[in-house]
């Protein structure tokens, strides 16, 4: 199975991967400003994730296979890659095992040590919306507040409710699989991984993800990374400083 994709423009591809409990949705005025800059810009949604099918087996290795089967479906030999988050981590064990398709990369507030399970909150009150009640959008929001306090973040997780059938909610991502496999997700690359391409890591200035005393190991596994700030953002760093996110990489991906 090939993961579902929204594709625009022409150009150099270049693959965009959203983060956990995302879609390619989140990404799209982006995805249309790289598109604008001359870029055929494939912005995906993930196994589990969106409009792509949904699968028990979720783990990072099995994610980057899954991103060759897109380049091979789509004829796509060499792409720049830019990750958030889960996509950023996606997109460095991408990159070194099949570096020769990978032109240059960018990571989004995600480094490639060890995170542990830090979502309860989020899966908590996703689990607390019980669809067999049919609630409206409106009661799902109200069970989510409860648990989460952030609007943005509530905000992001209603991008991925739809209507499955006339009456009936459901979120697109899996749920089941994510409650089962959450441990998966901090998962660090090997330690004996490295990409000698060019990669450029662009952290939020108010997010705890990407730490000072991570560098090193940055440094080790991606010899060429530079490591940039984006001001006045946390860890949804692309969508709170969309300017300067976008500066940045497009000066990273020109030059």
């Amino acid at each position: 199975m090939v993961l579902e994709s929204r594709i625009e423009g022409e150009g150099r591809p270049l693959l965009i991967i959203h983060g956990f409990l995302g879609m390619s949705d989140n990404w799209k005025t982006l995805a249309g400003q790289y598109a604008e800059n001359g870029f055929e810009v494939h912005a995906v949604d993930m196994r589990n994730h969106g409009k792509s099918f949904h699968s028990d087996v979720f783990d990072y290795d099995t994610m980057a296979g899954d991103i060759l089967e897109y380049c091979k479906h789509n004829n796509i030999d060499k792409a720049d890659v830019i990750g958030h988050s889960m996509g950023g981590k996606a997109a460095m064990f991408f990159a070194v095992m099949y570096p020769e398709i990978v032109n240059k990369l960018i990571i989004a507030d995600i480094g490639p040590k060890y995170y542990a399970p830090h979502h309860q909150d989020i899966l908590a009150g996703l689990n607390a919306v019980d669809f067999t009640k049919k609630p409206e959008r409106s009661d799902v929001e109200e069970i989510l507040k409860q648990y989460i306090p952030d609007f943005g973040t509530r905000q992001f997780l209603m991008k991925s409710l739809y209507w499955k059938e006339p009456g009936q909610l459901a979120f697109r991502f899996n749920l089941a699989v994510f409650n089962e496999k959450i441990e998966n997700i901090g998962q660090a690359l090997p330690e004996d991984a490295v990409y000698n391409g060019d990669v450029l890591f662009l952290r939020g200035d108010k997010s705890n993800y990407i730490r000072e005393r991570d560098f090193d190991g940055i440094k080790h596994h991606f010899p060429k990374a530079v490591i940039r700030d984006i001001k006045n953002s946390g860890h949804w760093l692309h969508a709170e400083n969309p300017k300067d996110f976008m500066d940045e990489t497009l000066h990273f991906l020109k030059r």
